[in-house]
C-alpha cells in the first residue's frame, strides 16, 4: 500500500480494498436529491427553495478583515482540519484578506516559524504543530486606472469563462491547461489574471479553492473580503458540495461506492504524487470519495461521477487509480500497462469539475455547473454518451 501508485501493477483487490469501495445508499429523501428516472439535470428541491429565498439585502461582516489580522506576534496551533495544509494555504484560510505576495514575503523572510523553524510556503503542516505568526497587514490599495490592451483582453477572457457572477461571488469555467496559481515556469494563471478586476478600493478577487491545472470546470472566486471569509469557512466546514465527471477504463464494481483511504505526498527528483498511506504515516491525511457509474461504452470505458467529501491534493485521481480505474489521460496516475487509448480520443486528462453548490455569503445557495470541455465532449460524442443522463451521485451521502 505504500508503493507509488504510478508504478503499481493491476492485480485483484484484497478484501480490505473491496471494503474501501463499498456501495453507498442515500440516507434520507432530503439529502438524496432527485430519484432515478426523474427529469435529467433536475436540481434537488431543497436547493431550489433556498435559491428562491435568497436575500437581496446587504449584510456586513461583524468585524472588518483588518480587525482580524494580528498586530503583534501570536502563536496558533494547527487543527485537525488544517492537517497536511500548505503553509501559504494555511495563511490564506486564516486571513482571507492577505495578498499572495504578502504571504510569500513573510514566509521567505522567516517571520513565520513552525515549531520554531523556518519553512517554505509549499511545506505541509501537521495537526498540533505551533505556528508563529508575525504582525500582518493588508497591502495598500492600488488605484484603478485605464486598462491596457493586454488587460482588456484578459478581462474579456475572464468574462468568457464566467458561469455565475454577482457583487460578491464569481464562478469561472476554468479551461484545462490553465493553472490556478503561479509556480515554477508558470507565467499565466487565474490568480494573475484576476489583477485586472481590482475594484475602486483596490480589492482584488480572491481564490477560495483550487483545481488541478489539467482539470477543467467550476472554480469559485470571492470578489470581496466579506465573501472570502464566508466561502473559505464553508469549505473548511465541508458545507460546499462538489461533483466531478471523469472517464475511466473498465467498469468499476460495485457501480456505486465509497473510497476511504489515507493519502500522503511522495516526492522524487522529477515528480510529486499522492500515494495510498496508512493511518499514522508521516503526512498522511484521511480522504473520502463517493463514486457512481453514470453510463458505459461497451464495458471498455465508463463515465463516472465523483463526489469528494474531503479536499486532498489529487484525491480523485489517486482514488480512482487505487481501485483499478485510473482516469483517462492522467499523466501521473494512469497505471495500466500495455493499455491503448481508443482511436479518436485525445490523451488528455478526462476530469471535469462539473458542479459546485455552496451557501451564498448573503443567503441562499450558489449552484453552478460547467459544460464538458472540448476534448471530453469529443470523447462523449465518439462513445455515444448522453451528457443529459441522470447523475446517480445525487443520491450519495453528504459526508
Amino acid at each position: 500500500m505504500s508503493r507509488r501508485i504510478k508504478r503499481m501493477n493491476p492485480k485483484p483487490r484484497s478484501r480490505d480494498e473491496r471494503k474501501e469501495a463499498r456501495p453507498f445508499k442515500a440516507r434520507s429523501a432530503h439529502k438524496a436529491g432527485p430519484r432515478p428516472g426523474g427529469k435529467p439535470g433536475a436540481k434537488p428541491q431543497r436547493f431550489a427553495s433556498e435559491r428562491a429565498e435568497r436575500r437581496t439585502s446587504e449584510a456586513a461582516p461583524s468585524k472588518p478583515v483588518e480587525a482580524l489580522l494580528p498586530t503583534k506576534v501570536q502563536t496558533v496551533t494547527v487543527t485537525a482540519d488544517e492537517n497536511n495544509m500548505r503553509v501559504d494555504r494555511f495563511l490564506e484560510a486564516r486571513f482571507p484578506g492577505l495578498s499572495f505576495s504578502h504571504i510569500q514575503r513573510v514566509v521567505r523572510k522567516g517571520e513565520l516559524r513552525v515549531d520554531g523553524k523556518r519553512v517554505d510556503s509549499k511545506d505541509r503542516l501537521e495537526e498540533g504543530q505551533s505556528v508563529r505568526i508575525p504582525p500582518l497587514k493588508l497591502d495598500a490599495p492600488k488605484l484603478p486606472g485605464a486598462l491596457s490592451e493586454a488587460a482588456q483582453k484578459t478581462l474579456q477572457a475572464l468574462k468568457e469563462m464566467t458561469l455565475y457572477e454577482d457583487d460578491d461571488v464569481l464562478v469561472l469555467n476554468k479551461p484545462a491547461g490553465l493553472a490556478v496559481q503561479g509556480g515554477s515556469g508558470t507565467t499565466r494563471h487565474i490568480d494573475q489574471m484576476l489583477e485586472v478586476m481590482r475594484d475602486a478600493k483596490g480589492q482584488k478577487p480572491r481564490l477560495v479553492h483550487r483545481i488541478d491545472k489539467d482539470t477543467s470546470g467550476c472554480l469559485l472566486i470571492a470578489k470581496t473580503r466579506f465573501a472570502a471569509t464566508h466561502l473559505t469557512g464553508a469549505f473548511r466546514s465541508r458545507s460546499a458540495r462538489k461533483i466531478y465527471w471523469a472517464l475511466v477504463p473498465g467498469l468499476p464494481k460495485p457501480k456505486q461506492g465509497r473510497i476511504s483511504t489515507f493519502l500522503a505526498k511522495e516526492e522524487s527528483e522529477d515528480d510529486t504524487i499522492m500515494r495510498i498511506a496508512q493511518h499514522g504515516d508521516e503526512g498522511a491525511s484521511h480522504a473520502v470519495t463517493y463514486y457512481a457509474v453514470v453510463e458505459t461504452a461497451g464495458n471498455k470505458l465508463t463515465w463516472v461521477s465523483l463526489k469528494p467529501v474531503t479536499g486532498r491534493t489529487h484525491q480523485l485521481r489517486a482514488h480512482m487509480a487505487h481501485i483499478g480505474h485510473p482516469i483517462i489521460g492522467d499523466p501521473k496516475y494512469f497505471n495500466i500497462e500495455n493499455w491503448e487509448l481508443p482511436g479518436g480520443l485525445q490523451n488528455r486528462l478526462h476530469l471535469l469539475a462539473r458542479r459546485i453548490v455552496i451557501p451564498h455569503p448573503r443567503g441562499g445557495v450558489i449552484d453552478a455547473s460547467a459544460p464538458l470541455p472540448p476534448h471530453m465532449q469529443q470523447s462523449w460524442n465518439l462513445l455515444g454518451l448522453d451528457a443529459t443522463r441522470f447523475d446517480p451521485i445525487e443520491n450519495a451521502p453528504e459526508e
